[in-house]
């Protein structure tokens, strides 16, 4: 006999309809699994069988097929154990001889443990938005029931097998899927920026780097206050829009990382260690998956001792951050994700951290000293928009009583500059000045008088490339919009090349 049953599988972030086809057949017991099945499927045949016995039925000591179409895509994961038993099910007559009609409009989606029962996986929110607006329904693990209520879909939460089969032969009702109430947050503890002292020009870097979405590297010696900033950088952004607050999920629920079902509503703040590989930080592995710089999608990417970082890590950045989106390609598929992250990174002047210093020496050699640089190359500090060299606190800022202005305040300005980046860039893929095309660049970055002498000087004397000059303009642009400027000034643009510093010829990377 055979049976068809509807399920979803992941390409990337987005979900794709599977027919999960079982066909029982006479002859020697067997089981075979096609499709372009990966290891965690084909395992499926040992707990679908054990889950169908411990459930009360009859396995079928007979010849089982399981075929999941579209065969052309490749299948991973353990979330089609539950629509293969129900197939099997089905095909040996134990769901009664005709199922409801309504189960062409239903899709499984649910791993199955030994005695039966349906455990978690990790995807379901991006699958069921693949099904949004179409009228179908679906069954989903119990542990899933609050992921799944978020995408809108009429779900049902199902706790074991049997329970599952007696609502297809029309017995006991599943349980609707119920929305959690209130959003979760995966952003870093609540801090502020009222708590550093000193430091106004990084501050005000800062501030700018948040007002246009601007990548930024700190450079200062150790306790100068780098991780401070950036670990509080988060507290001047908005708050994520209802789209961004989705596909944020998304790529988390697509890494097993959604918690209590809730959508994450503050911005990711993502802090890898200098020791994690390429492919964690970019994504990949066997069965792609996000990595770092999609995790941080929509938020921050904090990487602290970027030098420390490996070669190929740092260099693999590069891509990302141009295109705001992560490709990997491999033999038999090719999957994209998203990753418009705002970058801060910190190093150190040299390995020891003392290089220019005014009190301490630097015990680091020349030949130390260029290698430590050379990690981090050209073409990524092109790449990067805001670039501030930190002094050391002075004790004098250090003591003083009054705290520094709050996030609060600074936050406020930003989003009125970002308010006025929304109108600008209203039915354009741009979202923030950072992301202007070079159109848009020539359109909203007129120069001021005065100014071109200004870039003149910065690309002819101090070495700046043709990519630096249009970071510039984009700074200069957010500056404006902080100033609530209609038009760039030269001030504004003056003030843009002190934040380009580690781009002056005469200057080796790292040293302002």
């Amino acid at each position: 006999m055979l049976s068809k049953l509807r399920t979803l599988c992941l390409k990337g972030i987005d979900g794709r309809e599977v027919n999960a086809e079982v066909y029982i057949a006479s002859g020697l017991p067997a089981y075979t699994v096609v499709g372009l099945p990966d290891a965690a499927v084909k395992e499926a045949k040992d707990r679908v069988v054990a889950a169908v016995r411990n459930s009360g039925f009859d396995f079928p000591s007979k010849r089982i097929t399981v075929n999941l179409a579209p065969a052309e895509i490749k299948k991973a994961g353990t979330h089609f154990d539950l629509p293969i038993a129900l197939g099997v099910l089905a095909a040996a007559g134990r769901l009664g001889k005709k199922p409801p009609a309504a189960l062409e409009d239903t899709f499984f989606i649910g791993e199955l443990a030994l005695d039966g029962s349906v455990r978690p996986v990790a995807g379901v929110l991006p699958m069921l938005l693949a099904l949004k607006g179409r009228g179908k329904t679906a069954v989903v693990p119990a542990g899933n029931a609050a992921e799944a209520a978020v995408s809108g879909i009429k779900c049902f939460s199902a706790s074991n097998l049997k329970e599952v089969a007696a609502w297809l032969n029309g017995g006991a009702e599943l349980p609707p899927c119920a929305a959690p109430a209130g959003r979760v947050a995966s952003a870093a503890p609540g801090t502020d920026f009222s708590e550093v002292k000193g430091q106004a020009f990084a501050k005000r870097a800062m501030e700018i780097a948040a007002a246009g979405f601007h990548n930024i590297i700190l450079v200062g010696p150790p306790g100068a206050g780098k991780s401070m900033l950036a670990r509080r950088f988060g507290a001047l952004l908005p708050p994520m829009s209802p789209d961004e607050s989705l596909e944020t999920t998304k790529l988390y629920s697509v890494s097993g990382l959604v918690q209590a079902g809730r959508l994450i509503s503050e911005r990711p703040f993502r802090e890898p260690h200098h020791t994690i590989s390429d492919a964690a930080l970019i994504g990949g592995g066997s069965s792609p998956r996000p990595g770092e710089v999609s995790l941080a999608h929509n938020g921050v990417l904090f990487l602290d001792e970027f030098p420390e970082f490996s070669r190929p890590a740092i260099e693999a950045l590069r891509e990302p951050l141009e295109a705001c989106r992560v490709t990997v390609a491999r033999v038999k598929e090719s999957v994209a994700y998203p990753a418009r992250f705002l970058l801060v990174a910190a190093m150190n002047p040299c390995p020891c951290g003392y290089l220019g210093h005014p009190v301490r020496d630097c015990a680091c050699t020349p030949v130390q000293v260029a290698k430590y640089r050379s990690k981090v190359s050209g073409p990524i500090l092109d790449r990067i928009d805001l670039q501030v060299q930190l002094s050391p606190v002075r004790y004098q800022d250090w003591e003083a009583a009054p705290r520094g202005e709050p996030s609060v305040l600074i936050a406020a300005r930003v989003a009125a500059a970002l308010e006025i980046q929304r109108a600008r860039f209203a039915g354009s893929r741009a979202k923030a000045n950072a992301f202007m095309s070079g159109a848009e660049l020539r359109r909203h970055c007129a120069l001021p008088e005065g100014a071109s002498s200004v870039l003149e000087t910065a690309m002819n004397k101090l070495g700046f490339s043709a990519r630096s000059l249009d970071k510039i303009l984009r700074i200069s642009r957010t500056i404006a919009d902080l100033d609530r400027c209609a038009a760039i000034k030269r001030e504004h643009v003056i003030e843009a090349v002190q934040y380009r510093m580690l781009d002056k010829a005469a200057v080796p990377a790292g040293v302002a």
